[in-house]
């Protein structure tokens, strides 16, 4: 199962705590497959209010992330960064006992 970083897990935090309105305790953020290529699979993250049917659900360090069917096969041994940037937030998925890859690319 994927496994969150205490960064990801403290941004996830930031990102449902200043949503807007009164978010239900299910809040998190979603992790789904957009598109598979040579490269390897597109992810959308969104912020969702609860799972769709079929997701798995990795809960730590107080984050909730929701992951499709694919998302979870595609992420069951990795692990989930971020960080935190001025106006963004930059995800990145590392193997699991791995050391942090430095390949940063910023949008």
């Amino acid at each position: 199962m994927l496994a969150l970083t205490q960064d990801a897990a403290e941004v996830i935090r930031n990102i449902v705590d200043t949503a807007e309105e009164e978010l239900p305790d299910e809040t998190g953020l979603r992790i789904a497959t957009e598109s598979m290529d040579a490269e390897g699979a597109q992810l959308a993250i969104t912020v969702v209010e609860g799972p769709e049917a079929g997701d798995a659900k990795v809960e730590e360090h107080g984050a909730t992330v929701y992951l499709s069917t694919s998302a979870a096969e595609l992420l069951d041994d990795k692990v989930l960064d971020a960080q935190a940037h001025d106006d963004h937030v930059h995800f990145t998925i590392g193997e699991q006992g791995a050391e942090p890859s430095s390949n940063e690319h910023h949008h």
